[in-house]
């Protein structure tokens, strides 16, 4: 049977989400997250991780746009790195450091271990900006060397799928940047999930949504989403991550994937 990973992106975006977040894995609303390594709140917010359930999958959540790095780098404005349109700009011209960001993604690595005690059971990205142009090189080598049993988000999928789901074009636009990465993580050792949704408008229809990512699921389905408790000042998607922790703590997940043959251990 095709397997669910349901993955709640951003713990420790702020302590308020992180507790959102570990209380749906408790739960068995989720079977897995993603952390933001670089926050200053991360260390305090990972003993929640302690608790949760151990068929629960914890992953680094690389995070190269809108946040503090751990180190300077010379693509940050003020002090806070670029949003992802910017970013994309400059790996697609070449005019990101490879030394700066190895240097970025290496203390991520560091810090999730520290707190941890292991290495990542996966990893991803912010924005999905690990996938960039000489971003993405760099985060395979890593990941091979520290994390070799972990796999890698890809927002590839069948067209079946892309075409299956509504809010395709988002979900379109992230599989072309993600084009070849399986085949890349491949190369390098690594493997990628097999099925990717979770695009929509954070629009509060996340009940309408969340069971049609399930559909066309392939042999290894994540879906991501984004619940929390949406109080961090300045957080544009505040009011979805509410709606989305409001929805899974209404519905059972596991019934919801058995009925597309998608099994769910959380």
């Amino acid at each position: 049977m095709n397997r669910l990973i349901l993955c709640a992106d951003d713990f420790a975006f702020s302590t308020e989400d992180s507790l959102v977040i570990a209380e749906l894995l408790r739960s068995g609303k989720l079977n897995a997250t993603s952390c933001m390594t670089l926050r200053p709140n991360w260390m305090e917010d990972s003993v929640m991780l302690r608790s949760v359930p151990q068929t629960a999958q914890i992953g680094l959540h690389l995070t190269l746009t809108e946040e503090v790095p751990i180190h300077p780098n010379g693509f940050t404005q003020d002090g806070v790195m670029p949003g992802i349109d910017p970013l994309t700009r400059l790996a697609s011209r070449g005019h990101l450091d490879p030394t700066e960001i190895t240097r970025e993604v290496e203390a991520q690595f560091d810090r999730f271990e520290a707190a941890m005690g292991r290495p990542p059971a996966f990893v991803d990205g912010h924005q999905h900006s690990h996938a960039l142009p000489g971003v993405r090189p760099i985060v395979l080598a890593i990941t091979r060397r520290r994390a070799p049993g972990a796999w890698v988000r890809t927002c590839e999928d069948r067209l079946v799928g892309l075409l299956g789901r509504p809010w395709r074009g988002k979900a379109i636009g992230s599989a072309y940047h993600s084009r070849g990465l399986t085949r890349a993580a491949e190369a390098a050792g690594l493997h990628c999930n097999r099925g990717f949704a979770g695009h929509y408008g954070f629009d509060g229809r996340f009940a309408e949504a969340l069971p049609r990512f399930l559909d066309h699921g392939g042999a290894e389905h994540l879906v991501m989403c984004h619940p929390g408790a949406g109080k961090r000042a300045g957080d544009v998607i505040a009011a979805a991550r509410r709606d989305e922790a409001d929805v899974l703590r209404a519905v059972s997940v596991s019934d919801m994937a058995a009925q597309r043959g998608l099994a769910f251990a959380a």
